[in-house]
Parts: structure tokens; sequence; C-alpha cells
């Protein structure tokens, strides 16, 4: 349903790439689809710059697609409050803002946006309010999931009929873009998105040494040093560069923006991807996939990898569950499983994880959608 109020959402780069990510997609859905008033603070305007390149670094303030994008300024000065304040992953809000929302009348709908997680916990907590201290102000708890009892996940209105749409002549459009040819039909293509801290270099001796050809497609960036130092290379890698050993050929792809990513991750047969915007969207792809959580410590994200997989294998059959456990726990650091042996046995799975992933997609697209869930969620505390 329509919003027609004034939205300020808060936004700090922690790390990496996903606040900026899943708040740039919040505001463009609210601003498109529910014809919401939306200003995005943000502390750095280089991720949001690299997500969107409509998006000027170092300019105070700017409207790109209808959003008013502002650098979030080291000493805050007074601006004219929202209806709706949304507090991306607990950043906080600058305490003269704060302030001034408890002097407000009626008081603004204040939502803290929690990270994604699959734990059971998060169904018992998603839409509670807690006061804030000092002001009283309540703030509610929205927690992101793929249960109906959470706030669900980001998904366009239009995206099944673009995902539908796109085929072989788009695919070989969007490759030539990057600066590739078109893989050829029998390489297993792989999206590969990761923490420098993933066994990389384990993985790609495992697909050098394959039986078949596979291309993997790596954004430029963080993984630059672990993919040259595998082929020896001195120096950093380049975008555009391609490195071939064995059956495995690397393509060093550009990061692109988040319309591009969703075609990168269609034109894969199977995606590696991290943290929380490129997980889901990944999932949405339909297709196989392997997760890396964002690194915490005492290793608390493996918890949220084995909760996410509690969901994910319910309905798969034994051996092809085992498979799957066995590459992402690999993939997230657990201790004594090879990840060849952990890639041999998924992929060998490869028809039937196909399969898989278009049930998973269609499950999750029967339940809630974030952008909708939180609009309605908040229209019902602004019926005033």
């Amino acid at each position: 349903m329509p919003s027609r109020h004034n939205w300020d959402i808060f936004c700090r780069v922690v790390d990496n790439f996903g606040d900026a990510a899943v708040c740039w997609r919040l505001a463009r859905q609210l601003t498109t689809e529910h014809q919401a008033a939306v200003r995005l603070w943000i502390d750095d305007l280089a991720p949001l710059h690299a997500l969107c390149h409509e998006v000027t670094q170092g300019v105070a303030q700017q409207t790109v697609g209808g959003i008013t994008v502002c650098a979030w300024p080291p000493e805050w000065r007074a601006v004219l409050g929202a209806d709706v304040v949304i507090e991306a992953f607990g950043c906080g809000l600058p305490d003269p803002y704060v302030a001034a929302m408890a002097q407000s009348c009626p008081r603004p709908v204040w939502i803290v946006l929690e990270y994604l997680s699959a734990e059971r916990w998060v169904s018992r907590h998603h839409g509670l309010p807690s006061p804030h201290p000092p002001s009283g102000i309540p703030r509610y708890f929205f927690f992101p999931g793929f249960e109906r009892d959470t706030g669900g996940l980001l998904r366009e209105d239009d995206f099944a009929q673009r995902r539908a749409a796109f085929g072989s002549v788009a695919c070989e459009a969007l490759w030539r873009r990057l600066g590739f040819a078109v893989p050829s039909e029998d390489a297993s293509v792989i999206s590969l998105f990761c923490y420098p801290d993933a066994p990389l270099s384990a993985l790609l001796a495992s697909w050098e040494d394959g039986a078949t050809s596979t291309v993997a497609a790596i954004p430029q960036g963080k993984t630059d040093a672990v993919v040259a130092a595998h082929f020896g290379e001195h120096g950093a890698v380049r975008t555009g560069q391609t490195l071939k050993r064995g059956n495995l050929e690397v393509r060093v792809v550009p990061f692109v923006e988040q319309a591009a990513y969703d075609e990168l991750l269609w034109s894969c047969d199977c995606n590696f991807v991290r943290g929380e915007d490129s997980f889901v969207r990944a999932q949405w792809a339909a297709l196989p996939l392997v997760w890396q959580a964002y690194p915490q410590d005492e290793a608390a994200h493996r918890r949220k990898v084995e909760a996410f997989l509690d969901l994910y294998c319910a309905a798969l059959p034994q051996h092809m569950a085992a498979a799957v456990r066995s590459m992402w726990r690999a993939w997230n650091g657990a201790a004594g499983i090879p990840v060849h042996d952990a890639w041999a046995g998924f992929w060998a799975q490869r028809a039937e994880l196909v399969q898989h992933g278009r049930a998973w997609a269609a499950q999750l697209a029967s339940g809630p959608e974030l952008a909708a869930a939180l609009a309605q969620f908040c229209a019902d505390r602004l019926k005033y």
C-alpha cells in the first residue's frame, strides 16, 4: 500500500558493502513502490557510489532516483524530522535528532532494522517495541527473515518478470559489457564473492584439477591478493584480466551496480556469496549457492550458518543435505572438512540443487516482502 509518509534512513558503513546495499535497496523500493519520500543519511558515500554510479562522492546532498541522499555530517545540524525513522543495523541516531523526535507531536515511528538471521529467536522478537533511554520513544525492532512471522526479504515488484525475461541474448550482452566472451556451454560457470579469509585458494586448486572446465567470475576487491598469489602473479590483479591454469579460468570482473549483479547471478550455474545483500539476491536467483557469513568473534557466524541450513535443507534428501552442509561448513572455516572433497560432493548433486534452488525461491516468494511489510507496519502506527 502507498506510504505517503516521509522516511529518514540512517546508515553507517561498518565494513564492506552490505549495510549500504540493503539501505539503498530499501530506499529505492519505498520510493518507487510505496510512494514514500525517502532521505538516506549515510556516513560513507564511496560504497553507495559503487552500488549506484549516479551517486556522486563528496556531495553533502543530492537526489538520485527520487531519493534524497545526504552525507551524514560529523556535526549534526537541525533538520525537519520524518514520520518514520529507520536506524539501520543499530547504527544509532544523532543525539540532537533524537531530542527533536522526543519533542515532536505526534512522535515518529522509530524502527531498528536488524541484520538478517534464521535463528529461532528472531520470530519471537520481531516487531517488539523497547523504550529508548532517556527519550522514552518506543523503538520497534524489525527483523528480516525467511519465515512468515518475520519481516521477510527485500524483493522488487518486478523481480520475477525481470528474471524470467533474462535469456541467452541478455546473458551474452552482459558478458560483453564485462569484457569477456560467453563461457563455453560445457563449463561450470561460477560467481565467487567472498571475504579474504575464505579457503579460496584451495577451492581454485580443486577446480584446476577437476575433470571438467570451470569459469569463475571474481569481482575485483578484497580477494585480489589471494587470487594473485594463487596464480603466482606479481602485483594486484586487474579488472578484465583472465587467469588460466588446468581446467580453471578465472575472470576478474568489475564491481557492478545492483541490477547488473542480479544479471551476473542469473548468468552462472552456482553463486558463492557473502554477508547479507548478495546472499538474499542469490536465493532469489533460484540457483545453487554457497554462503559465507560475515566473520564474528568466537565463531558466532557459524551458528547463523547452521540455523539457515536447518531451514534450507529441511526438504532435501539426507544425502543432499549432507553434501550442502559439508560444503557450507568448509567454506565457513569448519575444521577437518577439505574444500576439495566438499565441493566434489556438493557439485555431484548439481541437477537436484538446481531444482531445489527453484523450489526454495518459490517458497520464499510466498512469504512476506520486507519493504511492503515495513511500510504496512509503520502505516498501522501512523494512523493519527
